[in-house]
């Protein structure tokens, strides 16, 4: 059944400096024990060409590195490492190595492997760059994987442009420590709030909750990033905060995550950028603080550093009991 939805991975090993480029030598320490708290940052990095970006990219990026150290793992989206080689001439084929440049976690995702690997066929849409979809961490990571949604809308004419991307997701396997795994999930959702874009979400985060039920019930899941789901009471455009939040609860259920907003009662709920969890036997996690730090990635001239503001969840890990 999963095979007939065509969600197709890609797995590899998540390598340590310094076969990433802009990557510095690391010394890696032992993990420590557990009970430790650790923090999560998801930022949507808006990294799209200069040429197109309404944003600053090649300005932000460089000073956005830095500010990546204070969290011991980073999800990114919008971190586009692949590119058709007609890109090949544009300055965007390196925005990827200054995001990481000054980054120091040992732990990182590899470059996309391209759209054969995860069976997008590129003439088919008009595709020009990758997911877009990064992590890296101060514990260690392995079994990378990424998923692209079997469907999308929108080219530079219309809709969101969601076609010109490989959106989907990464996942990769993160030991905190005396062998717990955690499962940490970067996604990128299909943007967009016409009758398509919402068919589209629909069956998006489905083929999301059936790869994560096809694991297996029992794997501890992070899970953050940009859902493009607004699921805000009395969301403008259409009736898109109703639609978007029925996705997001049929998601959470049929997955069995918890919001990390909505069980903190974070003051933005409606935020477009999310994180969910989940424990298992071996295991333990518990959310002990969400913020959204707008005013620390802010550049000196008072510009933010995207058009997203970051999202830090912390965790707290520990063996269950018993």
């Amino acid at each position: 059944m999963f095979g007939a939805l065509l969600l197709t991975l890609a797995l590899m090993a998540c390598t340590a400096p310094p076969s990433d480029p802009g990557s510095p030598p690391t010394t890696l320490f032992p993990l420590p024990e557990s009970p430790v708290e650790f923090s999560v940052l998801s930022y949507n990095v808006a990294g799209l060409p200069q040429e197109v970006s309404k944003e600053n990219p090649k300005k932000h990026l460089p000073l956005i590195s830095p500010l990546l150290n204070s969290y011991d793992v980073v999800l990114t989206q919008e971190d586009f490492d692949w590119w058709q080689p007609a890109a090949g001439f544009l300055d965007f084929t390196n925005y990827h190595t200054r995001l990481r440049a000054q980054a120091t976690h040992p732990y990182r995702t590899d470059r996309h492997p391209g759209p054969a690997a995860v069976r997008i066929n590129p003439a088919a849409r008009p595709l020009l760059v990758g997911d877009g979809i990064g992590v890296m961490s101060r514990f260690p990571l392995t079994a990378e994987a990424h998923g692209a949604w079997t469907g999308c809308y929108g080219d530079a004419f219309t809709g969101a442009g969601d076609c010109l991307a490989m959106k989907g997701f990464r996942v990769v396997n993160m030991t905190l420590g005396d062998g717990r795994e955690v499962d940490v999930y970067s996604l990128h959702g299909e943007a967009g709030s016409g009758a398509r874009d919402q068919a589209l979400q629909v069956k998006d985060f489905e083929e999301l909750s059936l790869f994560i039920r096809s694991r297996g019930d029992d794997r501890a899941i992070i899970l953050g990033g940009d859902t493009n789901l607004h699921i805000d009471e009395g969301y403008p455009e259409s009736n898109t905060g109703e639609v978007d939040r029925v996705i997001w609860e049929q998601f959470l259920t049929s997955t069995g995550l918890t919001d990390v907003c909505a069980e903190l009662a974070c003051g933005t709920p409606g935020s477009i950028d999310k994180f969910a969890y989940r424990s298992n036997r071996s295991v333990q996690l518990s959310a002990t603080g969400i913020e959204f730090p707008a005013e620390r990635f802010t550049a000196s001239t008072g510009e933010a550093l995207s058009d997203h503001t970051p999202v830090v969840a912390t965790f707290r890990w520990n063996i269950p009991a018993g």
